[in-house]
C-alpha cells in the first residue's frame, strides 16, 4: 500500500469524529436529556478508557510472560512499567493541577517585578481562564481523544507498513465507528449545561481529537514501537480518567440516578458494539 492510501486510511478514520459533534447544537434540551446525554458521554469514555488501558498493558503483560518462561530479564518489565505508571500519572495529575491553575481565573500571570507595566500586567489573563467550564471541559476531553486516536493511527501505519493491508482496512473501519460516538463525547458538557458551541469551535474541537489519527498513521507507517504507543494511550487513560470523574460529578448533581445508569450503560454498550467491528476483523 503508498504512502498516500495509508494516510487516506487515517483520515477516514480521523475525520469521523465530525459525525457526533453537530450534536452539541441540538436545541431545547429537557434537563432529563441533557442528564442522559452526559452520561452517555461517560459510558463511552469509560469503554475507552478500558480500551487504552488494556492496550497499552499488553506490552507489560508479554514483558512479565518473558520474565516468567525465562525468556527475558526484568529490564523491559520495569520500562514499560515506568512508561505505564509514569504516563498514566501525568496524563491525570498534570489535568488536575491544571484545573486548579484555571480556577484562579481572576489572578494575573506574575511575571516577576519590572517586568511589565501594571495594566500590561492585568491584560494578561491565563489561556482559556474566560471559558465557560463546559467549553473548558469539551477541551479536556477532545484532547485525551487526541492522544488515544494518535495510538489507533500508529496502529494503522504499523499494519499498511507491515503489508497488512486488509487489517489496517478493518482497523480504519473500526475506528472510525470509534471516532464517530467521540465526537458526540465532546460536546456532550455543552449539552448537559444548555450551551450551543458554534460550528467554528466544533471543527477544532473536532481537528483536536481526531487530526492525531492521520499524524499516528504517518508515524507508524515508518517505524512502531511498543514504548511510544505505551506512552501515548496510558497519557491518554490519564486524561480520559480526570474527564470521567469531572462528568460524574455533574450527573450526581443533576440528580436521577436511574438516568445517569441508563445513559452510563448506554455509551458502554455503544463502545463495546463498535469495537466487535474490529474483533471481527480479526484485529
Amino acid at each position: 500500500m503508498s504512502q498516500w492510501h495509508t494516510l487516506l486510511l487515517g483520515v477516514i478514520a480521523g475525520a469521523s469524529i465530525f459525525a457526533g459533534l453537530p450534536l452539541g447544537r441540538m436545541r431545547r434540551l429537557h434537563a432529563g436529556q441533557r442528564q442522559f446525554l452526559n452520561a452517555l458521554a461517560v459510558g463511552i469514555l469509560a469503554f475507552l478508557l478500558w480500551d487504552v488501558l488494556a492496550h497499552a498493558w499488553a506490552p507489560l503483560d508479554r514483558a512479565l510472560g518473558d520474565v516468567h518462561e525465562g525468556d527475558a530479564g526484568v529490564g523491559p518489565v520495569f520500562g514499560y512499567g515506568s512508561l505505564f505508571f509514569g504516563g498514566l500519572g501525568v496524563g491525570l495529575m498534570s489535568l488536575a493541577y491544571y484545573g486548579r491553575w484555571l480556577e484562579r481565573r481572576g489572578e494575573p500571570v506574575a511575571f516577576g517585578p519590572g517586568a511589565m507595566a501594571a495594566g500590561e500586567l492585568a491584560a494578561r489573563r491565563r489561556p482559556f481562564a474566560d471559558w465557560p467550564a463546559a467549553r473548558r471541559l469539551a477541551l479536556l476531553i477532545a484532547t485525551g481523544i487526541g492522544l488515544h486516536n494518535f495510538g489507533e493511527g500508529l496502529a494503522i501505519g504499523g499494519s499498511a507498513a507491515a503489508g497488512e493491508i486488509s487489517l489496517a482496512t478493518i482497523l480504519m473501519i473500526g475506528f472510525a465507528l470509534h471516532n464517530a460516538t467521540e465526537g458526540f463525547g465532546i460536546v456532550a458538557p455543552l449539552a448537559a449545561a444548555g450551551e450551543r458551541p458554534s460550528w467554528r469551535f466544533l471543527a477544532v474541537m473536532g481537528t483536536i481529537g481526531g487530526g492525531p489519527t492521520l499524524l499516528g498513521t504517518a508515524v507508524g507507517r515508518q517505524f512502531t514501537s511498543d514504548a511510544m504507543s505505551v506512552l501515548f494511550l496510558t497519557l491518554a487513560a490519564g486524561s480520559i480518567l480526570y474527564v470521567i470523574v469531572q462528568l460524574l460529578g455533574v450527573a450526581h448533581r443533576a440528580g436521577r440516578s436511574d438516568v445517569l445508569y441508563w445513559g452510563l450503560l448506554a455509551g458502554l454498550a455503544a463502545g463495546f458494539l463498535t469495537d466487535m467491528v474490529v474483533t471481527a476483523g480479526g484485529a
